[in-house]
């Protein structure tokens, strides 16, 4: 990278952040852009309203992205916890959405897409509750980070049966431009 580039991500990162954005920058080249994934429901790294949990009414939140790199075709989302069951000792990583073949003219999901409103193409996974949708924040204790992760990818994938985890994971390696993430959190009796 250039000192130009260098300069305008050290300028650019603390901005953002106090936006409650998280940026990653999509590639090692100067006139690369910044991807980015936010919601306008939480800022990163805070709590995850009620409603878009098991106690509330266990809709998937709203998202967007910007920044998305030239020849992106296609974007993927997981959503995961990987403080289960125990921030204090976890275990395993919950996967609690996974969503992909969201068309590269997309730029965000509205609150509840899961429930029948996603961009056309788009796929539904298997979670960890044994679904084909979103599963909201559930923490059986403690304080819980869920992780939102886009990624843009270089194709659109084919799948024969709706992927999980895995199986997504391993038909987007070495198809990934660019990746976004937006942390939030969850205990249960948050407001």
């Amino acid at each position: 990278m250039t000192y130009t580039a260098v300069m305008r991500a050290a300028l650019l990162f603390p901005l953002l952040a106090g936006l409650g954005m998280q940026p990653v920058q999509a590639a090692a080249t100067e006139d690369s852009a910044m991807f980015t994934l936010t919601s306008p429901a939480f800022a990163a790294g805070s709590p995850i309203p009620k409603k878009y949990t098991c106690e509330g009414d266990d809709r998937s939140p709203p998202l967007a992205w910007a920044g998305a790199p030239p020849g992106t075709k296609s974007f993927a989302l997981i959503v995961d916890d990987p403080d289960a069951p125990d921030p204090q000792a976890p275990r395993m990583t919950w996967v609690h959405w996974v969503l992909y073949n969201l068309p590269a003219a997309t730029s965000s999901v509205g609150e509840g897409a899961s429930s029948g409103a996603l961009p056309a193409g788009a796929i539904e996974g298997g979670n960890d509750f044994g679904r084909l949708r979103f599963g909201g924040p559930c923490p059986p204790v403690g304080r819980h980070r869920y992780f939102h992760k886009l990624y843009a990818l270089d194709t659109i994938l084919a799948a024969d049966e709706p992927l999980a985890k895995p199986g997504l994971e391993a038909a987007m390696k070495g198809h990934v431009l660019a990746h976004a993430e937006l942390m939030g959190t969850y205990q249960k009796g948050d407001g």
